[in-house]
């Protein structure tokens, strides 16, 4: 039984009837997506703080890139301390789930898919609703999040102030 031999000239002929053009595999580029600005995380803070003041609810807002660091920060001068903290894990907890805060609460329930997840980051997740995640052109580039008031109020504010913006 003999095996067919290719001589290393015929190989890389390129003169042969039978050899094709080399092809270059196409790739589809991920699109660029601007980044959340300053200049959009202070309107955001104004939007909430309008929303806020709408409903009578002194707090925190908390603006965060997509990599999770602070773009800008808004305490009320008479909201609560714990405000503030309260505002910035929402805003962790949306942009690392990539989902409302709202949405979340029923996971971390005792008998929810995620019930261990707020204790087992380095940095502590917070699932309350006032927490939602900001998207130009379907892509994740930050979240907001808001605390002072009911969770519903925080949620209610968080979401003004997105619409008002255009991001969402």
């Amino acid at each position: 039984m003999s095996t067919p031999t290719t001589s290393a000239t015929s190989a890389t002929s390129t003169t042969s009837a039978t050899s094709t053009t080399p092809t270059t595999p196409t790739t589809s580029a991920t699109p660029t997506v601007r980044p959340l600005t300053t200049r959009e995380a202070d309107a955001l803070i104004e939007a909430a703080v309008r929303a806020a003041d709408g409903l009578g609810v002194r707090g925190s807002i908390t603006v965060l890139d997509a990599g999770g660091q602070l773009l800008g920060f808004r305490r009320d001068d008479t909201a609560v301390l714990i405000s503030g903290e309260t505002s910035t894990r929402k805003a962790y907890t949306a942009l690392q789930l990539d989902a409302p805060t709202a949405d979340l609460v029923d996971l971390v329930r005792p008998d929810g898919l995620f019930h261990t997840l707020p204790t087992a980051l380095d940095r502590p997740l917070l699932f309350i609703a006032g927490g939602v995640p900001l998207h130009r052109d379907g892509r994740l580039i930050g979240a907001l999040g808001f605390g002072g008031g009911a969770p519903e109020q925080d949620h209610r504010i968080v979401t003004a102030a997105i619409a008002e913006s255009d991001l969402g």
